[in-house]
């Protein structure tokens, strides 16, 4: 008996040893194929990782994270249509056996990654929105812009003739994760832009300039989707669809967020039912997002000092700043269209203060002068000098957020073909590069063209 326990024993000593050796040789193929991929060496790198993915599948993440980029390397190096598909499985062998012994990392981003791929193999669309459906329910915000779009584009196709709540819903939760993705990459570059530009590193440079390129991909998801959904969010379309839903939804705050929301943005504010879904959102969700809202239709019907409490009730609850610039700008935006300039710029400057990069709080401020130059103005030159003050603003707006160049050229464009000309000046006697105070509520002087 006691020489069985001593075999026992000894076989257990053995079997640690192998078990540690071979952790040992894992991490040495491990550091050996990690070192050669930092140096982006991936050919040298490529056997010892292989090895790893071999007998080490669980040792680190990176031989995923690392590994996918290595695979990748090979496929799009590849000689020969034989060489193609081997290292097209291997590629696909790194997302399955990452989802195996990863299955809670980051998977939003591996499934959206996974479906690109696939895509790129001409897999079938149902294979490719299969993964994108499981990208969407894990982490719509880590979904790349490009599979974001698809992945509508496919709910749209598939559906908008037949289950019309599940294409809002699904552009809704679309909207809702590229606003978190917009107010995350926002504050990056309000940090890094808060530091002295003097001494700005290369690297916070670089950053700045991919979360740029990151903002700017997400504005035109955003536009896409919007051109996208237009055909069936018409408030002819919207408002029945509502009131249809609204009995069994007027108690689901998350429903009628996006409801209200949805009619506001398509100008369905002025039917009398968007009153009453808003006062259903405030009373089910007395949340600041619903307060603007609702102080939004207190002015409508002239309650403007209620109005007012409700709109600084939501400014002063609101603890996250991008949230509280957004609550800001549309309070604004509601202020304008009452006529109110002054306080809507205001607010726009307010929220430009919570957002620094919020290039659109300018853009309103831009449409505000604009809108005023006749008023503003006695005569040609003075009231084209309105268009100048506009220009700068747009101009402004497109310099802190590039993402909303595009847009902001429009701006720029037409306040372009109405600032003074030669002849103008020249008639009245004003010389370029002089300053020219713009009177009346504006009150900014601006330098003439």
């Amino acid at each position: 008996m006691r020489k069985m326990k001593q075999i026992v024993v000894l076989l257990l000593v053995i079997a640690s040893v192998q078990v540690a050796f071979s952790q040992d040789e894992c991490n040495i193929k491990y550091n050996l194929f990690k070192g050669d991929y930092q140096a982006k060496k991936y050919d040298a790198a490529y056997e010892n990782w292989m090895w790893c993915m071999d007998n080490c599948p669980s040792l680190s993440i990176n031989v995923y994270k690392y590994g996918i980029k290595i695979a990748n390397y090979k496929l799009e190096n590849a000689a020969s249509e034989a060489d193609k598909a081997a290292a097209a499985k291997v590629v696909e062998r790194v997302f399955t056996q990452r989802l195996k012994y990863y299955p809670n990392k980051n998977l939003g981003k591996v499934y959206s990654d996974y479906a690109t791929f696939k895509a790129s193999q001409n897999a079938s669309e149902e294979e490719v929105f299969t993964l994108l459906e499981k990208a969407f329910k894990a982490d719509p915000t880590a979904m790349s812009p490009k599979n974001i779009y698809k992945y509508f584009d496919i709910i749209l196709n598939k559906y908008k003739d037949t289950d019309t709540q599940r294409v809002f819903d699904t552009y809704d939760e679309v909207g809702e994760g590229i606003e978190l993705k917009r107010a995350e990459y926002s504050k990056k570059i309000d940090l890094i832009n808060a530091k002295d530009s003097t001494t700005l590193s290369a690297r916070d440079k670089k950053r700045r300039k991919i979360y740029q390129i990151i903002l700017t991909n997400l504005s035109k998801v955003e536009a896409g989707l919007d051109a996208k959904l237009a055909v069936i969010s018409t408030c002819e379309r919207l408002i029945p669809f509502n009131k249809k839903n609204f009995e069994a939804k007027k108690n689901d705050p998350v429903w009628l967020k996006r409801a209200v929301s949805r009619m506001y943005n398509k100008e369905c504010t002025d039917d009398p039912f968007y009153d009453t879904l808003v006062e259903a959102y405030v009373k089910a969700d007395p949340s600041p997002n619903a307060s603007v809202f609702y102080a939004g239709i207190l002015m409508k019907k002239g309650q403007d000092s209620k109005a007012m409490e409700y709109f600084k009730k939501a400014v002063d609850q609101e603890t996250d700043s991008y949230k509280k610039a957004g609550y800001l700008l549309r309070i604004a935006k509601i202020l304008s269209k009452k006529g109110r300039k002054s306080e809507a710029r205001s607010y726009a400057y307010r929220a430009l203060k919570s957002a620094p990069t919020m290039g659109k709080a300018y853009l309103l401020i831009a449409s505000l002068y604009a809108s005023s130059a006749n008023s503003c103005g006695n005569d040609v030159v003075s009231k084209r000098m309105v268009y100048v003050a506009a220009l700068n603003k747009a101009r402004k707006a497109k310099s802190i957020d590039p993402s909303i160049s595009s847009y902001a050229n429009k701006f720029i464009r037409n306040y372009s073909k109405n600032i003074p000309t030669k002849k103008d000046l020249f008639i009245a006697n004003i010389q370029s590069g002089t300053p020219f105070t713009i009177k009346c509520w504006i009150n900014e002087t601006v330098r003439v063209p």
